[in-house]
């Protein structure tokens, strides 16, 4: 049985082990070997286990770069000490040069408008100095954003009127780098490789190229190239890989550990009689005695509403079914099987304890999403402890 913290306020509680990420690091380190440099994805609050512990950490293990979302991301991480590269790797809404310049963040361009707002705003800010480095995404099958490789070419004419900033590195982005089933991955890099053969027909030096996603890492060495962006797996978490086979294959290879454990008391027990429902619209009804705990845990803490009569939690060490909806504040469990259940008893959500496992990954796959989705619905108002 888990040993429980001693907590003020409610009793739930996230722990993340800062051992299993530097450990991940190492792992994802060994895969790729000593040419690629390594970016770590810690967007979203390092999806939601926490940005700024977990950045302090890696920054001491020597990771090369951060990857981020947008400005205010990473401004928190310098404002918190990180003193390494940081990449925004969605681009920038017009506005926020100015503000990524002055805190050393590199911007993407994904447009090509985006070159004219850059290079206007390094003028202003550092006209004098060394021109300001970006990267550029190129859209290579995901289409969301990056430009297209039909640009290239005004995107080299453009880039030569620029005086005050510099192409320092070129990526695309793998929509389903996990799929071997299909060829779109495939495509992906060979239309991203021949873009680079373009850029270079025109004087254009792509600068450090990178394309690998957590996917790629596990299983596909020809995309890790001058550096790679492992996200999911850096947590402990892999992909869900098609054909299944293949996703043993990448557990024997990268034995990476979950960093996660969300974990609460019980609070309440009540016995009821068969026939009676638990919760909201009487989702579940019972069919025998049982005996039911209360968690004060729900989907603001983040339990899946999903798991709605789906799946389960850990209690003394054995699986108990979670029963009834879930609520916002509040999940019940039928622990009529474990009868020596006990009011302030650790409830496990996601982690170990004793012998068994809640992994994240398995129950995402459960309830048909992924794991960062689960990852990043972990609450605000949870406390975390960095273990």
């Amino acid at each position: 049985m888990p040993k429980p913290l001693h907590l003020a306020g409610r009793p739930v509680w996230a722990e993340i082990s800062l051992k299993a990420i530097l450990k991940n690091l190492q792992v994802i380190r060994r895969q790729v070997g000593p040419k690629p440099k390594i970016l770590a994805v810690v967007k979203s609050n390092a999806y939601g286990l926490g940005a700024v512990p977990i950045s302090r950490a890696l920054q001491k293990a020597r990771v090369d770069w951060f990857g981020v979302t947008c400005a205010n991301e990473g401004v928190e991480l310098r404002e918190a000490g990180i003193k390494k590269r940081i990449l925004i790797l969605t681009g920038f809404w017009p506005g926020e040069e100015k503000r990524l310049i002055q805190n050393q963040l590199t911007p993407t361009v994904t447009r090509l408008l985006d070159l004219r707002e850059l290079e206007r705003a390094a003028a202003s800010v550092r006209s004098k100095r060394s021109p300001i480095p970006f990267h550029l995404k190129i859209n290579t099958g995901m289409n969301r954003l990056g430009i297209s490789p039909c640009e290239i070419d005004k995107f080299a004419s453009a880039l030569a009127d620029c005086r005050h900033i510099q192409l320092e590195g070129t990526f695309t982005h793998f929509a389903s780098a996990e799929d071997f089933s299909a060829r779109q991955t495939d495509d992906q890099e060979e239309l991203f490789n021949k873009c680079l053969a373009r850029m270079r027909e025109l004087g254009l030096s792509p600068g450090i190229v990178h394309m690998a996603n957590s996917g790629a890492i596990c299983a596909r060495p020809s995309t890790y190239a001058d550096m790679v962006r492992p996200g999911a797996i850096l947590y402990g978490y892999y992909q869900s890989f098609d054909p299944p086979h293949k996703g043993q294959e990448v557990r024997d290879r990268l034995p990476i550990e979950p960093s996660l454990s969300l974990r609460a008391r019980i609070i309440t027990l009540r016995d009821l009689l068969p026939g009676q429902g638990v919760g909201y619209s009487a989702r579940f009804v019972t069919d025998r005695p049982s005996r039911i705990a209360v968690i004060n845990a729900g989907y603001a803490d983040g339990i899946s509403r999903q798991r709605t009569n789906r799946g389960c939690a850990l209690v003394r060490g054995r699986r108990v079914p979670l029963v009834g909806a879930i609520s916002m504040d509040l999940t019940t469990l039928d622990v009529t099987d474990v009868p020596e259940a006990a009011l302030g008893d650790v409830v496990t959500i996601y982690g170990k304890d004793g012998s068994d496992a809640m992994v994240v990954s398995e129950i995402a796959r459960e309830i048909g999403t992924v794991t960062s989705d689960l990852l990043c619905a972990l609450g605000r108002r949870v406390p975390r402890y960095y273990l």
